[in-house]
């Protein structure tokens, strides 16, 4: 704390901040330290669309997974429940080079039962999962 004699009116103290202001600095910066980075979710790869003039061509490399309204799941064509999903997916996907696969859920399916089905396949051994949505297979 400075100290200033004044004229007439006697003693007067002023405080002195500097330190004051080097304190809070100091706070700011270990506070934007310490702040969490934005979180991050799952990654994820989205298929892009087709142009509108070639034709569907879908091959046997693709592997989709299908989560429908009424709990089946389904890998491309073939239906599996939810117990024989992860073993077949492994077994799928132990010789290939690439693990890479796509999921897609009708409009009305949980979100439960998509983390769900997410989970088997991050637990069977794929890298990368997809997301196929409405707009994607309509070419938008």
């Amino acid at each position: 704390m400075g100290m200033s004699v004044g004229d007439n009116k006697g003693a007067m103290s002023e405080p002195n901040i500097v330190p004051l202001i080097d304190v809070l600095l100091v706070l700011i910066i270990i506070f934007m330290v310490i702040t969490p980075r934005t979180p991050t979710g799952l990654s994820t790869i989205v298929p892009q669309p087709s142009p509108p003039d070639a034709k569907q061509n879908t091959t046997s490399d693709t592997i989709v997974v299908q989560v429908e309204n009424d709990g089946k799941v389904m890998i491309n064509q073939d239906q599996y429940t939810w117990d024989t999903l992860g073993p077949q997916l492994t077994k799928i996907f132990e010789i290939r080079a690439d693990k890479i696969a796509f999921v897609k859920g009708d409009d009305n399916v949980d979100f439960a039962q998509m983390a769900r089905a997410i989970d088997i396949m991050r637990g069977s051994g794929i890298d990368h999962v997809g997301l196929i949505t409405a707009k994607i297979e309509a070419g938008q």
